[in-house]
């Protein structure tokens, strides 16, 4: 079995799904990843660094076991493998949207099912089984859950139900089923194995990957935004200025006017650069950010 090395951070993101999200969010953070579809060994641009593939759903145990260090890897899978490890960070990101990703209870929507209780005796398809028990357990509801293999969805008019991941819920919509309860709530997770948290120079690389990570999720949606206001204007132009703290404001060489600095949301843009225009802002730019760190 692989084991970390000591002088070496070794890095678990996970295959499948999320995988190009992760390298984007990595290179966001600045890593540059590299990925060979014939090898589960990624290079990456840090000396100090190595990287290894594995599915979500086995991150968790392979990072307990202390064959990875740190590894990213859905809360949801976590839970479902029971794992004792220290979650460092919570990054919310996923491979369609920021939301987090759901765990719901379905079936057709032609099904006479109402309620969980309506499903006492029946069959549930799930990749997430022990989690389903449990759900079931804690209600006192008799079923019987089984491991799926995967499409989930077209199991469910074969079986009773199923409990199956959504983001968006279009795969459960195009199937034509129907949403009964939601199991579990799970967002992605960077986590460590407490050996490794324990090392001290490893504990701080991990925390600069949090930090850095958090920083490219936490500038996904927001813009810089620089202008010239003269002075005589700059208060009414301020006023109309949203920012994570007080706009940057620096004189220009022609001492009437100033130089302005903020970041906005980006859904606020195309309304407030016109405002700030006619306000009587001029050298208007937007520039995306790579990171934002509080």
């Amino acid at each position: 079995m692989l084991k970390s090395q000591p002088n070496i951070l070794r890095l678990g993101i996970p295959k499948g799904s999320l995988e190009s999200a992760t390298v984007d969010l990595f290179a966001r953070a600045g890593w540059r990843i590299s990925i060979n579809d014939r090898s589960y060994f990624p290079t990456i641009d840090d000396p100090t660094i190595e990287v290894v593939l594995f599915r979500a759903q086995e991150m968790s145990r392979y990072v307990e076991e202390n064959v990875v260090d740190v590894g990213l890897t859905g809360s949801d899978w976590i839970r479902e493998n029971n794992s004792d490890v220290h979650e460092v960070a919570e990054l919310v990101y996923s491979k369609a949207t920021s939301r987090p990703a759901k765990w719901v209870l379905a079936v057709p929507q032609e099904s006479a099912v109402q309620k969980p209780e309506d499903l006492a005796d029946g069959v549930i398809a799930t990749e997430l089984v022990r989690v389903t028990r449990q759900y079931f357990e804690d209600r006192k509801i008799p079923v019987k859950v089984e491991f799926s293999w995967g499409a989930t969805e077209v199991k469910a008019r074969l079986l009773d139900a199923i409990v199956d991941i959504t983001e968006t819920g279009s795969s459960i919509r195009a199937n034509n089923l129907r949403i009964i309860d939601t199991l579990l709530t799970s967002t992605t997770r960077l986590i460590a194995n407490h050996q490794a948290w324990k090392d001290a120079a490893k504990r701080e690389k991990i925390e600069n990957l949090a930090l850095l990570l958090q920083g490219a999720i936490n500038a996904r949606e927001k813009v810089g935004l620089k202008l010239n206001s003269p002075r005589e204007k700059l208060d009414a132009i301020l006023r109309l200025l949203p920012s994570e703290k007080s706009p940057t404001v620096s004189p220009l060489a022609d001492g009437s006017w100033v130089a302005v600095e903020v970041i906005v949301e980006e859904r606020l843009e195309r309304e407030l650069v016109p405002q700030l225009k006619r306000a009587g802002a001029t050298g208007l730019i937007s520039y995306p950010l790579n990171k934002v760190i509080a």
